[in-house]
């Protein structure tokens, strides 16, 4: 298959939580969605957690007010999440399991086992001409699912792949065929792919070979480069590191 650009979408949540940790008014999350897209950057990614422990309902408003960028509003599948989905009308809803006492999200949803109540969830969603993705585990069984209850879009979750690879385990070579193998599979089927989770700027070059993958969602490295390079400069080192692997 002919290999395109992938896009980038910035999780900008962690702008969120330095903002909150003082209980200030700053840094803005909005000031660093506008650098975002100076930057290069295709889409914004914001989790609007139960908690609020980063991103709170305002900013997801001001985000979609403001239309700099495609907003992805990542969410777990509750009443009140959907109600505000259907209010701030996003671009793309991300569904992801969610449990309080994580601090990041750790896993893919279990689609498979959720089939009945994931299509009533995600019915008036796409009937407001909202994009519906699924945050799943690369295998067929979750894939099937997505297909079935009617998704755009799987995100493959590369948590697994990036924790071998930190530790420099060499088994993390089967987990990206285990992710390539996902990415064709789901693509077949007329899904379109996504990945994201821990990546950087070193190991992002692995899942960026993968030609089904039309974008990556990526945060928490970008806010913590950006510290000692600016977020422009963060921003525009992973774009450099994908567009080197891709082609």
């Amino acid at each position: 298959m002919k290999t395109d650009e992938i896009r980038l979408g910035v999780n900008i949540d962690h702008v969120a939580t330095i903002r909150n940790a003082r209980g200030t008014n700053y840094p803005d999350p909005l000031r660093a969605a506008k650098i975002v897209k100076e930057a290069g950057g295709d889409g914004l990614t914001a989790h609007l957690r139960e908690d609020r422990r980063h991103i709170v309902d305002q900013d997801i408003k001001r985000l979609k007010n403001q239309n700099l960028l495609p907003l992805n509003l990542e969410m777990a599948v509750t009443n009140e999440m959907q109600k505000i989905a259907l209010g701030v009308l996003p671009n793309a809803v991300c569904l992801v399991p969610e449990k309080r006492e994580e601090r990041t999200t750790e896993g893919g949803l279990d689609v498979a086992n959720s089939i009945s109540r994931l299509k009533a969830f995600i019915d008036p969603l796409k009937r407001n001409n909202i994009r519906v993705s699924l945050f799943i585990e690369p295998n067929e069984e979750q894939i099937d699912a997505a297909n079935v209850i009617g998704a755009d879009i799987v995100e493959l979750h590369t948590g697994h792949f990036c924790d071998l690879y930190e530790k420099k385990d060499k088994e993390y070579t089967k987990v990206i065929k285990t992710l390539e193998q996902a990415a064709n599979y789901a693509f077949n089927l007329g899904l379109e792919v996504h990945a994201g989770h821990g990546l950087t700027v070193e190991s992002v070059k692995h899942i960026s070979k993968i030609p089904e993958i039309k974008e990556l969602n990526i945060g928490h490295s970008i806010i913590s480069d950006s510290i000692f390079m600016g977020l422009r400069g963060a921003i525009e080192l992973m774009k450099q590191k994908i567009k080197e692997a891709r082609f």
